[in-house]
C-alpha cells in the first residue's frame, strides 16, 4: 500500500495532463522541492517547444534533465547551495514580458531549499530559527507562516517578480488541507497572514529568535505579498498530486486484496504520540466491538503530525507515532501498522518510516531496549532499526506527506 501511494504521485504519471498551452514568448521553468527534479524531467518529456530554467531539490533527489538545470541543496536546514539556487531562480524571471510563460514546479521541502533571506537577515539566522521551529512542536502551517515573512521569495514574492509574465504553478501537495500558501511557503501565491501572526507563533512556542528576525517582524519589513496584489493577477495554481489521491491508491490495493479499507482523513495533525494513542483506541474498538468498522479492515490516514523534541534520540514523526501506537496496543494480536513519509525521509535521516507488528515490543525487550524509554528519548529510528523493521525507500522523487496504514485482522 505504501508503494502504491508513492507510485500514484510520481510526476511522470500526474504532471502531463496539467500543462498549460504554449506561449507566444519564452517558457521559463523554475521550481523548488523534493519532487521538483522529477517534475522537471516529466515536463521536458512532455514539452516539445523551447524550454529553459532551473529548479532546486534535496541532495540525492536530482534527476538528469536536458534543458532545465537541477541544483541540489540541503534539507531540512537551509544551506549556501540553496541560497545560490534561490538567487539564480530569481534572476531567471527578471525582465520577462506579458508574452512569456513561467512554469513553477512546487513541492514539499521547497521552504528550506529556496533559501533567500530578506535584507537584514543572514543564512545563519534562518538556520538557527529553522532548527528551533523543527523541535518546537509547531504545525507546518505555523512554521511556514514565519518562513513567508522572512523570505525574499516565499509568500508570493517570487510570483511578483515574474510579472507581467503568466505564471502557472504545478503543485504536489504535502500539507494538510492542500493550502497553496503552505506548499513550499507559497512562493507564487498571495499570503493573507501577517508579521503579527508570525510573531504570535514565536510567542506561542517560546521560540527565541535571533534579534535580526525580531526586527524584521516587528518593523513590518517582512510583510508578504497579499491576495489581490496586481502583480499576481496572471498567476494560477494547478494541483497535480495530493495526499488524498495517494490514500485512495492504497485503499484500492487493499480492497483488491480482500480487505475493507477506510480513509480516516488526509489531514491529521497534532502530536505524533497522541495520534498514536487515538488510533490504537480505534483499533481496539474495531477488534473488540466491531465498531465503527468490522474487522478485518485497513485504516488509512495522512497529514502531518508534529514532535516536540525533548530527548536526544534519532527519530521522526512517523516512527514516533508508531512507537506510541505500539505502547498503547501493548502486543495486541492481529494488529499491524506501517507509517512513513512519502518523500522517503522521516525526520532528518534517509529512513522513510517503520513497520510495527504485534511482537515488536516483546522483541525489543529481549534485546534490552525499553520501548517507553525510546519514546521519551524521541528515538523511534533507533528502536525500529534495532528490530530490523525500518522502512528505507531511498529518494522517492515525490512528496505527498505522511502515510499511515493499520491492519486490524480481528
Amino acid at each position: 500500500m505504501f508503494d502504491a501511494a508513492i507510485a500514484s504521485a510520481q510526476p511522470a504519471l500526474c504532471l502531463p495532463a496539467h500543462l498549460p498551452e504554449k506561449p507566444r514568448g519564452r517558457t521559463v521553468v523554475i521550481g523548488a522541492g523534493k519532487a521538483s527534479a522529477a517534475m522537471s524531467r516529466a515536463l521536458e518529456d512532455s514539452w516539445d517547444g523551447p524550454l529553459s530554467g532551473a529548479v532546486v531539490t534535496r541532495f540525492g533527489y536530482g534527476v538528469a534533465c536536458q534543458r532545465i538545470e537541477v541544483i541540489e541543496a540541503s534539507h531540512p536546514l537551509p544551506d549556501a547551495a540553496g541560497l545560490a539556487a534561490a538567487q539564480k531562480i530569481a534572476g531567471l524571471v527578471e525582465g520577462l514580458s506579458a508574452d512569456d510563460l513561467v512554469i513553477a514546479l512546487i513541492s514539499g521541502g521547497g521552504s528550506a531549499l529556496l533559501a533567500a533571506p530578506l535584507p537584514g537577515l543572514t543564512l545563519d539566522d534562518k538556520r538557527h530559527l529553522s532548527a528551533a521551529l523543527l523541535a518546537s512542536g509547531a504545525t507546518i502551517s505555523e512554521m511556514n507562516c514565519i518562513r513567508r515573512h522572512l523570505s525574499a521569495l516565499k509568500g508570493g514574492r517570487l510570483g511578483a517578480l515574474c510579472a507581467p509574465a503568466r505564471v502557472v504553478a504545478l503543485l504536489i501537495s504535502d500539507v494538510p488541507g492542500d493550502d497553496p500558501i503552505d506548499i513550499a511557503s507559497g512562493p507564487t501565491v498571495g499570503d493573507p497572514t501577517t508579521c503579527a501572526d508570525a510573531l504570535a507563533v514565536l510567542s506561542r512556542y517560546g521560540i527565541e529568535a535571533p534579534p535580526a528576525v525580531l526586527d524584521v517582524l516587528r518593523s513590518g519589513a517582512g510583510e508578504s505579498v497579499k491576495p489581490g496584489d496586481p502583480r499576481l493577477a496572471r498567476s494560477e495554481v494547478r494541483f497535480i498530486a495530493a495526499p488524498q489521491m495517494a490514500l485512495e491508491a492504497a485503499a484500492s490495493l487493499a480492497r483488491e486484496a480482500g480487505f475493507a479499507a477506510h480513509i480516516l482523513s488526509d489531514r491529521i495533525e497534532g502530536e505524533a504520540r497522541e495520534v498514536g494513542k487515538v488510533l490504537a483506541a480505534l483499533a481496539r474498538q474495531i477488534a473488540a466491538k466491531g465498531q465503527p468498522f468490522a474487522a478485518p479492515c485497513v485504516l488509512l490516514s495522512g497529514g502531518e503530525t508534529t514532535v516536540t523534541v525533548r530527548g536526544a534520540g534519532r527519530g521522526g514523526r512517523n516512527v514516533e507515532f508508531l512507537l506510541s501506537l505500539g505502547l498503547a496496543l501493548e502486543g495486541m494480536p492481529g494488529v499491524y501498522a506501517l507509517a512513513g513519509d512519502t518523500d522517503g525521509v522521516d525526520g532528518a535521516e534517509e529512513i522513510a518510516g517503520a513497520l510495527l507488528t504485534p511482537d515488536s515490543l516483546a522483541r525489543a525487550r529481549v534485546l534490552g531496549i525499553s520501548p517507553r524509554g525510546a519514546l521519551e528519548a524521541n528515538d523511534g529510528h533507533g528502536f525500529f532499526q534495532s528490530l530490523g523493521d525500518s522502512v528505507v525507500t531511498g529518494p522517492t522523487l515525490t512528496n505527498v506527506n505522511d502515510f499511515r496504514a493499520i491492519l486490524v485482522e480481528g
